[in-house]
């Protein structure tokens, strides 16, 4: 009897399996117990650890990223978008990339106070902020822990300026800080939509806000005067890519004054996750959507190179800038917004006895 891959599929997860990250020497795989009678797989908890981080500021150098710092109050995400290119970080933890990363994830309760510090320290020269870069600060275990807005309140006292990416509705419970930031000129905010398709939407990004609900996340954050960006990401060739103008067009409709888009990455281990998600999904898509995204890059499923990972090359990367072009001029929308003042900063300032004559 041939096995039905939907059935031994994990519910309301985006990996299929927990593919071997690359530092583990065992490959494990899993196989038929023999008997032809199809089992549903148990429900997969989320488990949360608690990690104390001795720093909290990530630098990078990529000419590919428009700021050079970041902080992430959570490792792993229970969003578990299938697509997600930070997977692979979870092999540091020595865990999957796989479902391992949306269902063993790590909070970190000490990030505000680590943060402050970093900030107060005399070598600190500010400059944008990004959080949300790798993974989501508003996904669904900030509701209990609250790290994000912790950070947040830190960022704001000090007056430092903060972009925020999200695709989590519960954004909107700290509209109160963002829009006194967003007053000052401190904060922005990117809202990823990835297809305005609901049953597309939850396969691949199963415990994310669906699309609908995203968009009426712009729309409140813009009434309360926060910029918000639209974010078109990623593209996936042969799947979500004749969407491209429509998400523009809601995302502007929604008052979104800018936007953004990038094609689907698949670095290190996400490349055999996605693919085996669309053997489970889309498998008469597969081989179609592989070969574009190959053809981006060299005949290999990825390309790495500063300049080329974010969009790929060659006819059909150009086709949809060219698209993505055309649309920002009949919407309105913007690509390069208004820098965001670093001139506000203010160092935390240190507990001591001694009081402040200002």
């Amino acid at each position: 009897m041939k096995p039905d891959l939907q059935s031994s599929t994990p519910k309301a997860r985006g990996a299929v399996s927990n593919v071997t990250h690359r530092y583990d020497p065992v490959s494990r795989h899993s196989e038929a117990d023999g008997w032809d009678i199809e089992e549903a797989l148990p429900t997969l908890r989320t488990e949360v650890s608690v990690e104390r981080p001795r720093s909290l500021i990530s630098y990078n150098r990529s000419p590919d990223l428009p700021f050079d710092r970041s902080i992430n109050p959570y490792r792993g995400c229970e969003h578990g978008c299938v697509y997600c290119f930070a997977r692979p970080s979870h092999a540091y933890l020595g865990l999957s990339p796989g479902l391992d990363f949306e269902t063993r994830l790590v909070a970190r309760p000490d990030a505000p106070e680590v943060l402050r510090a970093e900030l107060g320290r005399k070598s600190y020269k500010v400059a944008p902020l990004a959080i949300g870069t790798n993974t989501d600060p508003y996904q669904p275990i900030e509701k209990e822990y609250g790290i994000m807005r912790q950070c947040l309140e830190v960022l704001d006292a000090c007056g430092h300026p903060v972009a925020i990416v999200t695709k989590g509705a519960l954004i909107e419970r700290d509209i109160d800080i963002l829009a006194r930031m967003a007053k000052r000129g401190l904060m922005r905010v990117g809202v990823s939509v990835t297809t305005l398709d609901p049953r597309l939407s939850r396969a691949m990004e199963p415990r994310a806000p669906l699309p609908k609900r995203r968009l009426a996340t712009i729309r409140k954050l813009a009434a309360a005067g926060i910029p918000v960006r639209i974010m078109a990401s990623p593209m996936v060739p042969a799947l979500t890519d004749s969407e491209l103008e429509a998400i523009l067009e809601a995302g502007r409709d929604a008052g979104a004054r800018s936007a953004s888009w990038i094609m689907l990455r698949l670095p290190k281990e996400v490349s055999p996750l996605w693919q085996e998600w669309l053997a489970v999904h889309y498998p008469d898509r597969a081989k179609r959507i592989m070969a574009r995204l190959r053809e981006m890059h060299g005949g290999r499923d990825y390309d790495a190179r500063w300049g080329h990972r974010m969009r790929g090359e060659g006819a059909y990367a150009e086709l949809i800038q060219h698209r993505y072009k055309v649309a920002l001029k009949r919407l309105g929308l913007r690509e390069k917004t208004q820098p965001m003042r670093t001139d506000l900063f203010q160092p935390p300032r240190k507990d001591s006895a001694q009081l402040s004559l200002f």
